[in-house]
Parts: C-alpha cells; sequence; structure tokens
C-alpha cells in the first residue's frame, strides 16, 4: 500500500545513481513474487492527465502493454494523447472549455484506463453513496476570514510594490557565474556542466539552469516579504553573506570560485528539482570576465544591504502582520466556535517564519490564555512550551490531537498543547481534528497546498461541528498581487521533465502561463469566499467526472434489491416522465436511447474501446438533433439520475400526455424517426 503515491507522479532519471522512484520499481515491484498495489492519494492528477502513468506503472511492472488485453495497446500512447487533447481543452475559450467538451476529445481507452485502475470517491460522493451514519458528519465550514495587515505599524517598511521593484532589480550574479564566462571559453564549460536530453536529441545547459534558477530566487526572496519581515531580513542577510565571500575570493585572487550552495532555496516548487541537480559549477576565475562579474556583484551587495537594513528595523514590536495574528488568536481563545475549543494551527511556507511565531508567540499565549505550543517544521529543531514532552514528531501531534491520535490513557500526564505552529511538513496525511480553526500566516502559490492544510481538520467524523479558516493575503488586491508574482518571476527556460513523455527544453509559452495565472487568480479569489473541495480545483474537472463509478455503485445497490428484476425486462421498455431543470439542469424534450449493436458489422462499425461497448446511449431531440452523442454516455446518464433520483411512482402527467400524443403507443412514427436519427449518429452514417 502507498499512501500519498501522488508523490511518484514525476518519474525523475539520474545518470549516477538510482532514484526513489526506481529503487521501489526494481526491489519492491519487481523482484520476487508478483505484487498486488494499491495507491492512495487525494490528488493523484496535478495539471497532467499523465501523472496517472508513473504512478500506473507500479500495478503494471512498468510494462507499457500490460492491459492489451483490455483494449489499451499502449499505456503510454494513451495517455500521451490524452495529454495533447487535455492541452487542446485548456487552450480554448473559457465558454467551451467544459467537463463536457474534453470528454469529447479524449480517447476511450483513456476512460477504459481510469475504469480500469482508478476509483475516485470525492466528499460529495461519500455523503451521497456511502451516507455518514456510521462515520460522523463532515463538520460546516465558515466563511473563510480574510485579513490584509500592514507589514510595519510605523508605516516607515517600504510596500510590497516598491520591495518587488527592488528585487526584479538585483543581478543575483552570485548565483550566475556563468553568465560571466568569457565568449570563447562558454562551449568549455557547456561541455561539462550541460545535462543531455533524451539520448542526445539535445541540450540544457547549466547557463540556462542557473538563470531560471535566478528567477526562482526572486519569486523566493518575494514570498518571503510576504511570509514575515523577520524571514525577509536573514533571506538578504545570508544572500549579502554569498556575495561578501565571492567578493573576498575575487580579491584574494583565488585560482577559482565554487558556485555558491543555495541553502535558502525552502520555497516548495518542483520546478527547483530539476534545477538543483547535478555538480557543483567551479568556474576559474581567468575565464570569466571579471570587471562585469564584480561591478553586478558590488550593484548587488549595495542593493542587498540598503533592503536589510530597513527590513531589521522592523522588529516584533512594529510587526502589523503579527500583531493581527496575536487580535486572531485571542478571539478565537476568548469566543471559541465549538464549546471549549482553543485549539489552532498556524501554517507558514517557511521554517525561519514558523521559529520568528514561536518565539514571539508560545511565550505570550502561555501567559495570557494558559495554552501550551508547539513548533514543527521538517528540520527537526521541534519545540513546545510543555516541558515534559518528547520533542518528536507524533509526541507533538498526539499531545495536540489526543482524541484523534487515540492517546493511552497512561500518557495524558504529558499534557495537552492547544496551538500548534508548523510548516508544510504537516499538510498532507495528518488528521488533526481535534482542532477546529486554521490560519494560513502566508498564502502558498498553489492553491491545492491551502486546501490540503486545511484538511488536517476538515475531516469525516470530527467532533467539532464547525470549522474556520483564516487566510493572510499581502496587503493589495488580489489581482495586482497574481501581476506582481508573475512579472518577478519572467519568463522561464525550464527542463520540463515531465510525465507527458516529452522530455523537452521547453520556454513556458505566455498563452499557457496566462492561462495557468488566470486559474490561480479565479482559485485564489474563490478561497477569500468559501473552501473549495479538491475535485473541484483541477480546472474545473475530477476523475469522477470521467468514470461510471457511480453508476455502478447505484446499480450494484439495486441489484441487492431487485435480483433479477433487469433481466426480466422486455426489449423496448420505455418510461415518460416532464422535462425539467433551469440553467444548467434543464433538458430539451425528446428521447434517450440505448441501443446495442448486434452481429460483427454493427461492432465494427462503431469507435473501439467505448466503455459501454456494445450499448449505445444517445440523447435525441424532438428535432432530431443529436443533443448528447453516445461519447457523452455520463452526462446521458446524469440527465436520466437526476430526472428520476426520488421518485417511485410514474410521472402522470407525462404518461397522459405521451398516450395521446401516440394513442395510446399505436402510432410510433414520430418516435420511430428519432430512433433513426439515434442509430445514424452512433454509426456516423
Amino acid at each position: 500500500v502507498i499512501d500519498e503515491s501522488h508523490n511518484f507522479r514525476n518519474k525523475t532519471t539520474h545518470r549516477d545513481r538510482e532514484t526513489r522512484y526506481d529503487r521501489l520499481m526494481r526491489r519492491i515491484i519487481r523482484e520476487g513474487v508478483k505484487t498486488r498495489v494499491l495507491m492512495l492519494s487525494a490528488t493523484p492528477v496535478n495539471n497532467r492527465l499523465a501523472d496517472l502513468r508513473n504512478q500506473i506503472a507500479f500495478v503494471t511492472e512498468g510494462q507499457d502493454t500490460a492491459l492489451f488485453d483490455h483494449g489499451i495497446a499502449s499505456i503510454d500512447a494513451t495517455t500521451r494523447l490524452a495529454q495533447k487533447q487535455f492541452n487542446r481543452w485548456l487552450a480554448m475559450d473559457e465558454g467551451e472549455r467544459t467537463p463536457g467538451a474534453l470528454v469529447d476529445m479524449l480517447g476511450f481507452d483513456y476512460f477504459q484506463l481510469l475504469d480500469l485502475l482508478t476509483i475516485a470517491r470525492s466528499r460529495k460522493h461519500i455523503v451521497k453513496y456511502y451516507g455518514t451514519a456510521e462515520t460522523g458528519q463532515f463538520p460546516e465550514r465558515l466563511k473563510p476570514i480574510n485579513i490584509k495587515p500592514d507589514v510595519d505599524f510605523a508605516g516607515e517598511f517600504h510596500s510590497i510594490r516598491e520591495i518587488n521593484n527592488e528585487i526584479r532589480r538585483l543581478n543575483l550574479a552570485v548565483y550566475a557565474p556563468l553568465r560571466y564566462v568569457l565568449p570563447h571559453k562558454q562551449a568549455a564549460y557547456d561541455a561539462k556542466y550541460s545535462t543531455e536530453i533524451r539520448g542526445g536529441e539535445g541540450f540544457f545547459r547549466q547557463v540556462d539552469r542557473e538563470e531560471s534558477l535566478v528567477h526562482l530566487l526572486r519569486v523566493n526572496v518575494l514570498k518571503r516579504m510576504e511570509s514575515a519581515v523577520s524571514s525577509f531580513a536573514l533571506t538578504i542577510g545570508r544572500q549579502m553573506a554569498d556575495v561578501e565571500g565571492t567578493l573576498a575570493r575575487i580579491e584574494e585572487h583565488a585560482e577559482s570560485v565554487e558556485e555558491v550552495d543555495i541553502a535558502d532555496v525552502d520555497i516548495e516548487d518542483p520546478a527547483f528539482e530539476t534545477l538543483l541537480v547535478g555538480r557543483k559549477v567551479k568556474v576559474l576565475l581567468h575565464d570569466v570576465d571579471l570587471v562585469r562579474w564584480k561591478q553586478d556583484l558590488t550593484e548587488d551587495r549595495n542593493r542587498l544591504a540598503t533592503l536589510h537594513a530597513a527590513a531589521k528595523q522592523v522588529g516584533a514590536a512594529r510587526d502589523a502582520k503579527l500583531h493581527s495574528l496575536r487580535q486572531i488568536i485571542e478571539q478565537k481563545c476568548l469566543n471559541p466556535i465549538n464549546p471549549g475549543n482553543r485549539k489552532i494551527i498556524v501554517f507558514t511556507a517557511f521554517a525561519d517564519t514558523a521559529h520568528y511565531l514561536y518565539e514571539h508567540l508560545a511565550p505570550w499565549a502561555l501567559k495570557s490564555f494558559g495554552i501550551h505550543s508547539a513548533l514543527v517544521t521538517g528540520t527537526g529543531s521541534n519545540r513546545t512550551t510543555l516541558p515534559t514532552l518528547r520533542r518528536d514528531l507524533a509526541a507533538i501531534l498526539t499531545a495536540f490531537s489526543p482524541r484523534t491520535k487515540e492517546r493511552p490513557e497512561e500518557l495524558a500526564g504529558e499534557g495537552e498543547l492547544d496551538m500548534l505552529i508548523a510548516t508544510d511538513c504537516i499538510s498532507e496525511g495528518q488528521n488533526l481534528q481535534d482542532c477546529d480553526w486554521l490560519i494560513n500566516y502566508d498564502i502558498h502559490w498553489n492553491p491545492v497546498r491551502i486546501i490540503q492544510r486545511f484538511g488536517r481538520i476538515d475531516r469525516i467524523g470530527s467532533p467539532n461541528s464547525r470549522i474556520q479558516l483564516v487566510n493572510f493575503w499581502p496587503n493589495m488586491e488580489l489581482e495586482e498581487y497574481i501581476n506582481l508574482e508573475q512579472r518577478v518571476s519572467g519568463r522561464m527556460v525550464l527542463l520540463d521533465v515531465s510525465a507527458t513523455g516529452e522530455e523537452n527544453l521547453i520556454e513556458l509559452q505566455s498563452g499557457n502561463q496566462m492561462n495557468d495565472l488566470e486559474y490561480r487568480r479565479k482559485q485564489l479569489l474563490k478561497l477569500q469566499d468559501v473552501v473549495i473541495d479538491l475535485e473541484d480545483l483541477s480546472s474545473g474537472v475530477s476523475i469522477t467526472d470521467l468514470t461510471l463509478t457511480d453508476f455502478r455503485i447505484d446499480l450494484a445497490g439495486f441489484l441487492k434489491d431487485h435480483q433479477h428484476q433487469l433481466e426480466r425486462l422486455p426489449l423496448g421498455a420505455f418510461a415518460v416522465m416532464t422535462a425539467n431543470g433551469a440553467g444548467e439542469a434543464a433538458m430539451s424534450p425528446g428521447v434517450i436511447f440505448c441501443l446495442r449493436a448486434e452481429g460483427d458489422a454493427a461492432v465494427k462499425s462503431v469507435e473501439p474501446g467505448y466503455p459501454l461497448s456494445p450499448h449505445y446511449l444517445v440523447h435525441v431531440g424532438e428535432d432530431g438533433a443529436t443533443l448528447l452523442p453516445f461519447t457523452q454516455a455520463k452526462q446521458v446518464l446524469d440527465r436520466l439520475r437526476r430526472l428520476c433520483v426520488g421518485r417511485d411512482y410514474p410521472d402522470a402527467g407525462a404518461c397522459t400526455r405521451f398516450d395521446k400524443a401516440t394513442r395510446n403507443g399505436e402510432n410510433m412514427a414520430a418516435i420511430q424517426k428519432l430512433l433513426a436519427a439515434a442509430v445514424t449518429s452512433v454509426v456516423g452514417k
């Protein structure tokens, strides 16, 4: 069983060592007896349908033709084609970009793949099909509280906008030594440090990698500025030290300079993975344009020094954001939303910010409200105000959520924590539902992460009837904030070692980037008013939109209660209903036919791989137009369900009208015409 299997979405390969993915595939999956695999994930697909392929490979032992007998000749070809179509769908105008359009564009073999190997269960799904009588309810989500604090009480520190302009002016020359290599020496460095792509079809140049890294470092500095002035000051301080060190080596006329080790990069961005692999670059000083490099380094040092001095002025006493956080915590402790529950989780993207918050909140919370706190970061430097509590992650989380973690009675003496300050090291896979109040002290660039964080307390069977999300935003309009980010990141040339199977050097097309930013803008705007479900997040399409699992559950339930009823139904049986609904649910009058292909010729005339083959569902309007073709079987079934759900008796009005129009079923000429139209739409003749 692989929990959080989406960590294997990307299959990275290294020439000189085995990755976790390779090792798992070799040691566990392929060697020894046949391995049966169950993978669990809330986000199996990130932004590529092909993300599934690398996870599916664990089921098929990496054999591309493993599903040949099920109508899928090549898993690789199926996912690659699906990705191509998905990209086309993403590029469509917003009005046309509907789940229905995607279903039409994707090949049947992709649905077959999903149907064979995936079971998707969303929150709505569980409530609808399983009920919550045994497990307990999902808690009610209150409207998110949004806070846009200033940075500095004194009002002397620059606005994020101005700081951003300064960040954009930084050369960050210390992290890009190859930029300054003399033209006639560049070929030698390319040969030594560039990465070969796809067996020599192309190269990812180290100089491009450095430029991309510089862009990401700029984003990182902006993100830290947003998170906390203290984190910003620490980052700027580290970068100053790097610049000073390099300048000193140049002054000492050292023979060579090694590329600086970027330990400060802890922004969670998969783009870094490709940039930080490989050997450290060593640049010989006599190969470098020293005058230009020194000039840029000195310019960086001066800018960094100015930023650092300004940031150091804003201590905890002047930190307006910290003050706002204290007010929120005070409000929660004095007016809990569930009786007696004072538990709070504060999430931040950066360990530096987490340490700063712990320093300035833990003693204050203990003194003011008598609540104990803990700090959890991925680096292992956990802290707590409970003197007898162990510092390991399990002990801290158990003391914070003793009911959920089923803490044994004998450990009750360790005490209980009410405030947890944490980085994203616990944003996945932890059940902390004793808590009912979660604060995002900084907004993660990925909306999925925000929802994953909230998922620590937003869980079925929660002891809390209501839960609250609090988001701290930069003090500016969201539009401007996203534009800022876009400008600071610039256009990056990255190695897309992606699950599309196309390892190529891509320049992110501005169109796709805009789409992505637009999508994020919408999701972040939405998050200000309501907590979005994960399944509603991925470009509006969820795996549950693409599979027929719901209907299989319906059918299994029906067969349990009415074992032979369906077998005894005569062919040509029909029912009539009044077409109703408004907006998206509106239905045009017509007939939904369920047809079966008979004989070899008929079967061959229809597309192979169709999931309901040899049966075909078509919705034809009164005028003979195909309202929903057989390719949209899921939508046809959805419409049928919408008409019938909750009804136990025939629609008397509809039956009377039908009998009158057809003379009690004797004159079916109009319906026969529609049947011919349905057959034509399936066979395409």
